[in-house]
């Protein structure tokens, strides 16, 4: 615990993590509401509303988007550890921009280079439905980014990035993660029904391992 961050952004308290995907994927799996550990109980909540707090920093980083990427807006945002389409160092609109390639993007410290990665937003659905639901919205009618990829949406894609291309949306990643579209599945469903969570609650070694972590109340 001793490396820890607790931190106010944006007028939300939370222990930090700069890119989304540390607040989720531990969720995939396991039912944080209403159980704690120490760290937690003495601040009052759980795991899975400190995640709630982490989706909404993501969205009004977009909103308030300091750096000036192309495209960030209330229904456009996710920035996590993703692939990019650097490393390269271009003057963009007459501002020099880095950009960069697999990296652990975060906010509001960054890095950022403008790579939006549409998994990121979408698996916290079951944290913030209220604003995952319309990027999710947003995505699909405007973006169009999953029409060119049959597994789901595109793993990102970067509006500021100079690249000769049709899309609207500018870059987009030639590849396909395993990674990026397990969580959209996995977590849309423990948003739908909780499955996975109940699944889980029912093993004695997760039950165990979480007891001995330091973890009571709620469920357990």
């Amino acid at each position: 615990m001793a490396t820890y961050e607790w931190r106010q952004i944006y007028g939300y308290e939370y222990l930090y993590a700069g890119p989304l995907f540390i607040h989720q994927l531990s969720h995939v799996w396991v039912d944080f509401r209403g159980i704690a550990d120490l760290f937690m109980r003495d601040r009052g909540i759980d795991y899975f509303e400190n995640s709630r707090r982490a989706t909404y920093v993501q969205r009004e980083y977009a909103i308030r988007n300091p750096r000036e990427f192309n495209n960030y807006s209330e229904c456009c945002w996710g920035i996590t550890a993703s692939d990019g389409p650097g490393p390269a160092t271009l003057v963009v609109g007459g501002r020099q921009r880095e950009f960069y390639d697999y990296i652990a993007r975060g906010v509001p410290d960054g890095p950022d280079d403008g790579t939006i990665a549409p998994w990121a937003a979408v698996s916290s659905l079951p944290f913030a439905p209220e604003i995952v639901l319309p990027t999710i919205d947003n995505f699909i009618k405007n973006l169009r980014t999953e029409e060119v990829n049959p597994y789901g949406f595109k793993a990102t894609f970067n509006p500021t990035f100079p690249h000769q291309s049709e899309s609207p949306y500018g870059w987009v990643s030639p590849w396909h993660f395993g990674l990026n579209e397990g969580p959209i599945v996995l977590m849309a469903e423990n948003y739908r029904s909780g499955l996975l969570w109940e699944l889980m609650r029912k093993c004695p070694y997760l039950i165990e391992g979480l007891r001995r972590a330091g973890f009571s109340k709620g469920w357990l």
